[in-house]
């Protein structure tokens, strides 16, 4: 009888081990799985969200240059370096702060001109803006003031960037976006490196 009470007994201690083990396993296995279906769910969802976050800047740069002005109006004609023009449409105060400029940049000379010059000479916004016109900058000489073009968190402008080289004959349409000053300040200097300096009075 003791024999096989303790045949029994092993047999019992035996199963419940491996029972054990068995359970500390699948344990094991499902929590590996949880992560591993936890972290690919959680990298296809991250990049979307990136992707769309860019599609929605380039939309905006693409829609504000030119969008709603008339290219007959000219509020003034600033002379740049080797033959380079600018033609300034519109100066709108925007209801949600914001001073929006807008032209167009012209070669009347009879080689290709460089655009880089603009993006001004601040490394990180050169970096982030490259052949933009990121330098611009509005002066309120009454309320001494200067104001830079807007910028995000990654130092991206509120401005047209990627300005390929301008042929002879050829244009481009160019925004700019700043802090609006005071609604009291009706006037301002333009200042965009390589350009001469500009007076400008804001509508709206």
């Amino acid at each position: 009888m003791s024999i096989r009470r303790s045949t029994r007994s092993r047999t019992a201690v035996a199963a419940v081990s491996l029972t054990a083990a068995l359970a500390l396993a699948l344990t094991g296995c499902g929590t590996d799985g949880g992560s591993k279906t936890g972290d690919a769910g959680s990298s296809p969802s991250s990049v979307p969200s990136k992707s769309a976050e860019e599609d929605k800047g380039a939309q905006q740069e693409d829609t504000a240059a030119g969008e709603n002005v008339d290219p007959n109006v000219k509020l003034a004609e600033i002379r740049g370096q080797r033959g380079i023009t600018l033609v300034i449409n519109q100066v709108k105060r925007d209801s949600g702060g914001f001073v929006t400029v807008q032209g167009e940049v012209k070669n009347e000379s009879d080689t290709n001109q460089p655009t880089s010059g603009w993006a001004g000479t601040e490394a990180m916004i050169v970096e982030k803006n490259p052949n933009s016109v990121a330098g611009a900058a509005l002066v309120d000489k009454a309320g001494k003031k200067r104001y830079y073009v807007l910028r995000d968190t990654d130092n991206r402008c509120l401005c047209t960037t990627g300005i390929l080289p301008l042929q002879p004959g050829k244009s481009t349409p160019v925004f700019m976006q700043f802090p609006a000053p005071p609604s009291t300040t009706t006037e301002v200097d333009l200042m965009l490196p390589t350009f001469a300096t500009t007076s400008l009075k804001i509508s709206g």
